[in-house]
């Protein structure tokens, strides 16, 4: 019984690493997922209590749960066999591929992520690049908008810090959904944001099978109640100017909307500009046919470059960030009184007569976004020196004539032309408008 037992190493090895893995397995892994799933669950109750849109139960279930969810849906189901057939292709095949689409969509939603990390970062990132100002034009109607009403805002896209911005000022009242492109899908950017409730969206896919995926994936969601946030541009502006709105996201939201029903939809349009953007010259670039294409390795470069300046420069105290970002947030539209308005039911259209209320729609929300877009010191100072480049215009001359093109803003448009803390003007009817930002 005392006898010696002689292993070769690799076999010794071997054995170490079998053990190492089975306690981790069987005694450490379970013990840290319950230790998680309390603080997440103790997240969660924090969090609601105080939300004024809850998360719902369509953003805590399990991943695998919402690809099964997906990939067995009627609508998707009755897609496969379609696309088998047209493709003449085994099911089984088929179904692999929705499996993978699903997979690539649906989210891992984690409240402590999102809630404590994901708030930090993000507000300590729009801090750190901006002074962030935030209004409200609403007349109170957005504290007034029923808790069970599916939010979605609306923005117009202006840089990729969109996300972060508008991300960290609505983490008191919800927790958003975003539609992310392919750009995120690197690690480990896209578990990050998975895991904060994104969704990914191949831009511009003309595979029909994929887009059925989607759009039962956006309609369930919808229809759960998930607050979402949408770019009805569909991309990022290159000029800065409004691009013509989108109806596809519109589309796969309202396709099923009964009013009465179904739960109200309610469209909040939210305006964000920018002193200046940090995709400037990229931006600027990709307006230029001619000009000449950057490699990855210049882009990796540039950026790190870019990053350290910044740093050092804050580091001697020289930082002054990228001036202003603001974000306002308009008059909620809901889709159950636009319903009622045209006494239409969206759910019992052909696709044609659809269409029609929902680019009616599209537009006046990019109309209600363009009201709510702010009006920021370096774009207004700008055009007053563009306006009088021919004239020399002392300090205080240039002051006056802000303040001259200030009024006029104000009779054309009513609100969101910001000045010095402390002057408050009155908007057309007649609630007071945000602190201005020039000084």
């Amino acid at each position: 019984m005392e006898s010696t037992v002689t292993l070769p190493i690799w076999l010794f090895i071997l054995l170490l690493v079998t053990a190492l893995l089975l306690v981790l397995d069987r005694i450490l892994l379970p013990g840290f997922r319950w230790y998680l799933r309390r603080r997440v669950n103790r997240v969660i109750e924090e969090v609601n209590d105080r939300l004024d849109i809850e998360i719902r139960p369509f953003q805590l279930t399990r991943k695998q749960a919402l690809v099964d969810q997906l990939v067995f849906d009627d609508k998707v189901v009755a897609a496969m066999k379609e696309y088998a057939a047209e493709h003449n292709m085994p099911k089984e095949v088929v179904q692999a591929k929705v499996f993978r689409y699903a997979n690539e969509i649906a989210p891992s939603f984690n409240a402590y992520i999102y809630f404590r990390f994901g708030y930090w970062l993000a507000k300590t990132l729009g801090r750190m690049l901006y002074r962030v100002r935030v209004g409200f034009h609403d007349d109170g109607e957005l504290s007034q908008i029923d808790p069970n009403a599916s939010v979605v805002f609306v923005m117009n896209h202006r840089s990729n810090m969109d996300y972060v911005l508008v991300s960290f000022l609505v983490a008191e009242k919800t927790a958003l959904s975003y539609a992310v492109g392919e750009w995120a899908r690197i690690w480990p950017l896209q578990s990050l944001l998975k895991s904060m409730g994104a969704f990914f969206v191949r831009r511009n896919s003309r595979n029909a099978l994929y887009r059925r995926v989607l759009e039962r994936y956006v309609n369930l969601a919808t229809r759960a109640g998930v607050c979402q946030a949408v770019f009805l541009e569909g991309g990022l502006t290159r000029d800065g100017l409004l691009r013509q709105p989108r109806q596809g996201f519109l589309d796969y939201m309202l396709r099923d909307y009964r009013p009465g029903s179904d739960r109200d939809v309610v469209f909040v349009p939210v305006g964000i500009n920018y002193d200046r953007v940090l995709e400037d010259m990229s931006l600027v670039r990709k307006l230029d046919p001619e000009a000449e294409t950057r490699s990855p390795w210049f882009v990796i470069k540039t950026s790190f470059k870019f990053g350290l300046k910044t740093l050092l420069m804050n580091r001697k105290k020289r930082w002054l960030r990228f001036g202003y970002a603001s974000v306002n947030f308009g008059k909620p539209v809901s889709v159950f009184e636009y319903c009622q308005e045209h006494n239409v039911n969206l759910s019992e259209l052909d696709q044609a007569r659809r269409y029609q209320y929902i680019e009616a729609l599209s537009h006046q929300l990019m109309d209600e976004i363009a009201d709510v877009v702010p009006v920021l010191p370096v774009a207004l100072m700008s055009e007053v020196v563009l306006a009088n480049q021919s004239d020399w215009l002392s300090e205080l001359g240039a002051k006056a004539a802000a303040v001259a093109r200030i009024e006029d803003l104000l009779d054309a448009r009513g609100t969101w032309i910001y000045r010095a803390p402390g002057w408050a003007h009155t908007t057309k009817s007649g609630s007071a408008g945000p602190t201005d930002l020039l000084r």
